[in-house]
């Protein structure tokens, strides 16, 4: 088989593992394939934490693979694979995990990344490569570069994710009908470098709270880290938030960033979940390129210190630099003002 194909194939196999966010700009490509192709079976091989994001979804088959059982997640891919064959893999992931486990997948057309952004060993596991116009796009764009590869003709950007409309932990602690979402942090440690200052969560806080008399509530996961800088920000704060840090499921707290007026967040899934439920989203950029991985509706909210960071680290200009570049400064989202942020929540949050 060639492409792009010129009639509909029977199935299709996705292979996007994690990261939340990253499985969120992954669903408008499958909403495009569903559109131009209905009576195609799409099967989805993701993590163990992701499918709790998108289980529900329907005409999608999910297989999880549960990285973190090593290579016994690879024997129970294979037995769950046996005697399967598709007519199409997406190998949308560069790491090597995904691609050693896309082996156990069979398909006549193996379709990854092209050669500029191939690493990993990608190129190894693949026989067709997106040509995409240009690289210096955002992610979820070069996801949609599979579904072009493949001969779709419209991209839906739609994410469809089904969600609770009244999370129930909200209403345990407050009686307020709305409330404003913070998310403080990135998912893990390794990536504090992308969070914001705790004195300036606590200074937005306040200014939300005091000028608009709206309950701010502090989102996120379970890792002590996120855990701890939640906590730091709820004792420096006058206002006090509702702290949900590391309270809620993953199902709860996409139910929260769906309910909330406004999400504000660094780079981090949550951000991108809250885009996917449409909810107005205000990023907070330094170390990473909000071209790049910015909510995808609402790039005209984020709040942007990266060329200043970018020139800070490199000497260089954003265009000089490396599509993706990262600064992994410590202390590089002080140059995110408080004063700048408050400007952009003026301008998104009309009560």
């Amino acid at each position: 088989m060639s492409l792009p194909l010129t009639k509909a194939p029977d199935s299709i196999c996705i292979l996007r593992l994690s990261a939340l966010g990253d499985v969120t700009h992954v669903l408008p490509t499958i909403r495009s394939i569903q559109k131009q192709w209905p009576a195609t079976k799409i099967t989805w091989i993701i993590g163990k934490l992701e499918i709790q994001l998108v289980d529900a979804i329907p005409d999608i088959e999910f297989v999880v693979f549960d990285k973190s059982a090593g290579m016994a997640a690879f024997r129970q891919l294979r037995k769950q694979l046996k005697g399967r064959r598709f007519d199409v893999l997406l190998l949308m992931q560069l790491s090597l995990r995904a691609s050693l486990a896309s082996w156990l997948i069979k398909a006549g057309i193996r379709l990854g990344f092209d050669k500029e952004r191939s690493r990993n060993l990608h190129s190894l596991f693949i026989n067709h490569r997106i040509t995409p116009i240009s690289t210096r796009q955002h992610v979820l764009d070069s996801f949609l570069e599979f579904g072009h590869a493949l001969g779709i003709k419209e991209d839906v950007i739609e994410w469809n994710i089904p969600c609770k409309r009244n999370p129930e932990r909200i209403r345990e602690n407050f009686k307020h009908n709305k409330f404003i979402a913070i998310n403080p942090c990135s998912s893990a440690n390794t990536h504090a470098w992308r969070s914001w200052p705790i004195s300036s969560y606590a200074k937005l806080v306040d200014f939300i709270t005091g000028e608009y008399d709206i309950p701010v509530v502090l989102t996120g996961g379970p890792a002590q880290y996120e855990i701890e800088y939640g906590e730091a920000i709820y004792q420096q704060a006058m206002h006090k938030p509702v702290n949900m840090i590391g309270r809620t499921s993953l199902k709860q707290l996409h139910a929260m960033l769906n309910a909330a007026e406004v999400v504000i967040a660094p780079d981090t899934g949550p951000l991108h979940i809250a885009n996917a439920c449409g909810t107005p989203t205000i990023g907070l950029f330094a170390c990473t390129n909000p071209q790049r991985a910015g909510p995808y509706s609402f790039m005209e909210y984020v709040v942007s210190a990266y060329p200043e960071a970018i020139k800070m680290d490199t000497g260089k200009s954003v265009d000089e630099v490396r599509w993706g570049k990262r600064v992994k400064r410590e202390n590089v989202m002080d140059l995110v003002q408080v004063e700048d942020v408050i400007d952009k929540f003026k301008q998104v949050y009309k009560p």
